[in-house]
């Protein structure tokens, strides 16, 4: 067994992962134009992946101890093939939809398999070694935006820029055929199924995948409207995203001294308080410094949020196994396939109301810029609500932890 090749090659499968949120959010604007669709239904199109994205996440989490984490990788790269040539070769909104969720399907088979195989393999540094593959997901969102940014402007489209993400997936597939992999932890140490499942219904786990709920929403809710909504506000949304997930990146990889310093509960709640006003201050920003600033500071809010998530439940409900880890990961994306179309709604109300009865083609293009933008932020700014939520949550968490280590001393 080759830990450092698995490892290397689970970090290549979620770069395709992440390219393709990049890649979907720039294609956002010519999808409702090449197909005649609405935001909500370019929402209900992109939401597709996260919802199969869960899909696969709730049923191949416990498939990982029967089947082996090999055949989940194997579902997840022919997932990847299939999705990515029905999103090229579409030919309406259903075909899109589903390339969409074959996508997500495997995106799903990547979280589902991956992170139990790197718990396996460094069962010593959990926590730090999951930043560390996440560092991989912001950072394909930036290879791929900075791919879609660079192709656009070469007069390549869309298509071109999902054909790209061949490479990757062929490389990750030849990275991991051959390899021995190892046991599941559960497996490993002998925790029977039952008792599995029976850690997946304990109050606090429970607690735990309802932030998490929250906690993907508020990352990847905003991060695949940002491009469309921005690009309105005069400025380059994939340039924007590509700067938020690149902070990201660099955060991730540094993990592991915020890890030691502020312990995972006080990392979750610095990123609560950070990614609401974040959000709350790109509502209201009026100029790219200012956009650019905010997002900045989202940026820092939900640089840990996911792998910090995943890596508090591992090590302080070990029982769970690879099943609460899919369960985790599963709740996450299902919200956020909910969240995409609800921004959408909102963004399509801000617009309406705004043009106050006139039609769009009444407008200048700057002046329906300008509309689109101030509805576009408008709608980022009301998921701002769901951080707030869970900075109350997390300062609970907090404090619970400071009166057991009290108790203890």
């Amino acid at each position: 067994m080759n830990a450092n090749r698995l490892f290397a090659a689970s970090c290549v499968a979620l770069i395709v992962t992440a390219m393709s949120f990049a890649l979907r959010g720039g294609a956002a604007g010519d999808w409702a134009t090449e197909f005649s669709l609405t935001n909500e239904q370019v929402g209900w199109i992109n939401g597709t992946a996260f919802w199969g994205f869960t899909l696969a996440m709730v049923v191949g989490g416990p498939l990982c101890d029967a089947l082996g984490m090999k055949r989940i990788v194997g579902i997840a790269f022919l997932g990847h093939l299939a999705g990515i040539l029905l999103t090229i070769f579409a030919w309406d909104y259903w075909s899109l939809y589903t390339g969409t969720l074959l996508f997500g399907i495997a995106n799903g088979s990547v979280e589902a398999a991956c992170n139990p195989l790197i718990a396996a393999l460094y069962p010593k540094d959990k926590t730090t070694k999951l930043n560390h593959f996440h560092v991989w997901f912001p950072g394909g969102i930036v290879i791929g935006g900075l791919l879609a940014f660079g192709l656009a402007h070469a007069g390549l489209g869309w298509k071109v820029q999902f054909a790209v993400m061949l490479v990757p997936t062929v490389i990750y597939g030849v990275m991991f055929r051959g390899q021995t992999f190892p046991r599941t932890e559960r497996v490993e140490s002998g925790v029977a199924t039952g008792e599995m499942f029976l850690a997946c219904v304990r109050p606090m786990f429970l607690l735990m995948v309802l932030c998490m709920l929250l906690t993907a929403a508020t990352e990847l809710g905003p991060g695949q409207w940002i491009p469309n909504i921005l690009t309105n506000a005069g400025v380059s949304g994939i340039l924007v995203l590509v700067w938020i997930t690149g902070l990201m990146a660099v955060g991730r990889q540094f993990a592991g001294v915020f890890v030691h310093r502020l312990a995972p509960s006080g990392m979750l709640l610095s990123s609560a308080v950070l990614s609401a006003l974040g959000l709350y201050a790109m509502s209201k920003a009026s100029g790219g410094g200012m956009l650019f600033a905010a997002a900045t500071v989202f940026a820092l809010g939900v640089c840990f949020f996911w792998p910090t998530m995943l890596g508090y439940v591992n090590e302080n409900f070990p029982k769970t196994g690879a099943l609460g880890l899919a369960i985790m990961g599963g709740a996450g994306m299902l919200s956020v396939s909910f969240v995409l179309p609800v921004i959408g709604r909102f963004y399509d109300e801000g617009i309406a109301s705004r043009l106050a009865g006139r039609l769009a083609t009444d407008l200048a293009g700057g002046e329906l810029s300008a509309v689109q933008a101030a509805a576009g932020l408008d709608a980022l700014g009301r998921v701002a609500l769901l951080p707030a939520i869970l900075t109350v949550v997390f300062l609970g968490l907090v404090l619970l932890r400071r009166r057991k280590s009290t108790l203890a001393a």
